[in-house]
């Protein structure tokens, strides 16, 4: 589940397509239906808590790795300085879905963040894909 608590609360849950339902140019087990929408060019905190084991939340293309723990918060900031997909998957041992959780961050022009969190504070993900 992801929250920009910065923009009036928009949240919304990311889950892994099914493989049976993955678009010919996607990939499998990595590609989310919900990506997280980021600005490139600004310095992004994240936040990370968990609700029941210790998670790793990681994109390895950014240097990213910030542990998740029940009952703590956790956080790291990076920057983006080009747009693109960076992909990522939880890197802690957590259960048995442990490798059914990647993380997918869409990093686009800040105009174009501007525009889709606008969107979405109204609405909900799915109204505006």
């Amino acid at each position: 589940s992801y929250e920009y608590s910065d923009f009036n609360n928009v949240e919304f849950d990311s889950y892994m397509i099914p493989t049976n339902e993955i678009s010919t140019d996607g990939f499998r087990l990595l590609d989310v239906d919900n990506r997280i929408v980021l600005p490139m060019n600004s310095q992004i905190r994240i936040l990370v808590t968990a609700a029941d084991v210790i998670y790793s939340w990681t994109i390895p293309a950014l240097g990213v790795k910030v542990d998740g723990t029940p009952g703590r918060l956790n956080q790291t900031n990076f920057f983006i300085n080009r747009p693109g997909l960076f992909y990522g998957q939880c890197s802690e041992i957590c259960g048995a879905n442990h490798s059914f959780m990647p993380i997918v961050i869409e990093s686009v022009p800040v105009n174009y963040f501007i525009k889709w969190i606008s969107n979405n504070v109204n609405s909900s993900l799915d109204d505006w894909k």
